[in-house]
């Protein structure tokens, strides 16, 4: 019995109660769905639910005496063994091994499809995450985003959701003039303008506009006049970083469905159009030369300049267009990751939304992520060799590998900045968290091997009332948490808490493959409960493979 048809059984008893007069609940008052977890002590049972502690006031009685009638319903249905109350009105629900057994052939029979769920079905979602500017490699806090929103991303398509990923491509403003110097400069032998860049790949940039111009018979920019030669750099240059982003970036196993120039919104006139929205709906004054948007009505901390006296656009002009631009192209929330330099961007861009008529923290949700710091024999790593100024992508997949970057970066909230000990990632130890999981899937698949090797198969035989050891019960127990996992972990957009799952689930299986046997021992023979633990095995690794996958995180079959 899954957790989700052990939730539906409460349900139906309840509607049942209320049907006969057993308790005082309307019709509507019936939940259609019932939230069960596993009890904090094992001990205590399979399940337990608060449902009773929930509905007793609309029942007009107290927790407990709710919870004893609907206790006692379900004491006698299908598959349960007992259920208790317990406390101020839990009830722990204990399933009988049959009935907890069947959830080893529910998911190898639904294979990839369990986890999966229909809690976000009908909502479209735009998710932008990285959108590091053009102007050099990706650092580590945007690695950090990489490896979480692509998590991010195949989470919520497994809740249901119907989403685009995103790359928001900042291709216009000051920086990307800056860059075009840099690479003139570098070209011309000359230092990097005191605003500009560094490290050796501008130097390779640099290098790579000149071979580009000349096989295309040009000649080299460096050899134009100023204003020719930095349009040329910006031109190739852009380009040439641009393309080494998207490379890296597929590389690590992350790939965008749409990548969105910033200036196509002042050149397609998306600025103008949106200001002339908010004006129209009374946003929009005029003061000291410059246009405003009245923010402070929707709780910022000031009024936002979106023209400039001088007729330029101010920078919060282009994020007002584009935030209006992905609402008017379908998508119902609109997700954006941002650094942990952004915090002042939060309230004023959920001023942005709450003005177009908008729900912010609906319409609009803004995820901030804290800094990422790498150590390296017990010192911290501050220099890329590439960079020069900051630790790239390329040197965290050179030091760990793309599994373990991947890996470490999600497996922790976004809320906390976090230390990664590149020795210990490189370490095949049950230190190393993706290790330990990845080695519980690789034990998975040599226990199969094998049990092929002794004659036990899965078209043997499945006898789910074997699984009654108290080593089944637990495995069968963590196992049945994986699709209320994945829901939440979409519904909170929280990653980590689907690494964190796996690690608890590698140590029950490691567990259980301490206490338990799949094939028999010396000249024993094979018996049922043998064919049986081969489904539980299996289903365990069923549920690993899905896990990592969530992360982009690969399932090797031999470590």
């Amino acid at each position: 019995m899954t957790p989700e048809a052990l939730a539906a059984l409460i349900a139906t008893q309840l509607a049942a109660l209320a049907a006969d007069g057993r308790i005082a609940l309307a019709a509507d008052d019936v939940p259609e769905t019932v939230k069960v977890e596993r009890p904090r002590q094992r001990e205590h049972g399979d399940w337990a639910t608060n449902v009773a502690m929930q509905l007793a006031k609309k029942a007009g009685t107290n927790p407990r005496e709710l919870a004893t009638t609907l206790a006692g319903a379900l004491a006698k249905s299908p598959g349960i063994a007992s259920a208790e109350v317990a406390g101020p009105g839990f009830i722990n629900i204990r399933l009988e091994a049959g009935a907890a057994g069947e959830l080893a052939r529910t998911i190898v029979d639904a294979a990839g499809a369990y986890g999966r769920n229909e809690t976000m079905a009908g909502r479209s979602i735009n998710l932008e995450f990285v959108s590091a500017n053009p102007t050099g490699p990706i650092h580590i806090g945007g690695v950090r985003w990489a490896a979480v929103g692509d998590s991010l991303g195949r989470i919520l398509t497994a809740s249901g959701a119907d989403v685009t990923r995103e790359y928001y491509f900042n291709d216009h403003g000051a920086q990307i003039d800056r860059f075009a110097r840099s690479l003139l400069a570098r070209a011309r032998g000359e230092e990097a303008p005191e605003d500009g860049y560094g490290g050796q790949y501008i130097q390779d940039i640099a290098d790579a506009v000149t071979t580009d111009a000349l096989a295309d018979g040009e000649p080299a920019p460096a050899t134009l006049p100023d204003g020719e030669a930095q349009e040329a750099f910006r031109r190739r240059g852009v380009e040439r970083m641009f393309g080494e982003i998207k490379t890296s970036l597929h590389d690590f196993g992350v790939d965008f469905d749409v990548y969105f120039h910033e200036d196509s919104l002042h050149e397609s006139g998306a600025v103008d159009r949106a200001i002339t929205r908010l004006r129209e709906a009374g946003h929009i004054f005029e003061a000291d030369g410059a246009t405003w948007l009245r923010t402070t009505a929707f709780g910022d901390d000031k009024d936002r300049v979106v023209i400039k006296s001088d007729g330029d656009a101010a920078y919060i002009a282009g994020d007002i267009a584009y935030y209006l631009d992905k609402r008017e192209r379908g998508f119902d929330e609109v997700v954006i990751m941002l650094g942990a330099d952004h915090h002042g961007y939060v309230g004023r861009m959920m001023a942005v939304c709450a003005a177009f008529g908008d729900t912010p923290g609906e319409s609009l949700q803004l995820l901030i992520g804290q800094m990422v710091n790498l150590v390296r024999d017990g010192r911290p790593m501050r220099m890329s060799k590439r960079a020069g100024t900051v630790v790239t992508l390329e040197d965290l997949v050179d030091a760990v590998g793309v599994d373990a970057a991947r890996y470490s970066l999600a497996r922790s909230s976004t809320d906390s900045s976090i230390d990664l000990d590149l020795d210990l990632l490189a370490a095949q130890t049950n230190d190393n968290p993706v290790y330990y999981v990845q080695y519980a899937y690789a034990r998975t698949r040599a226990v199969a091997r094998n049990a092929a090797e002794h004659g036990v198969s899965r078209e043997a035989a499945f006898a789910p009332g074997e699984l009654g050891e108290e080593a089944d019960a637990a495995l069968l127990g963590v196992l049945g948490q994986f699709p209320q996992i994945v829901a939440m972990a979409g519904e909170l957009r929280e990653p980590h808490r689907v690494a964190r799952y796996l690690e608890d689930l590698a140590t029950a299986y490691h567990q259980w493959y301490g206490k338990v046997r799949v094939t028999p021992r010396g000249d024993d023979p094979v018996e049922d409960r043998h064919h049986t633990r081969l489904w539980l095995n299996d289903a365990c690794a069923q549920v690993i493979a899905s896990g990592l996958d969530l992360l982009g995180v690969s399932a090797p079959e031999r470590m």
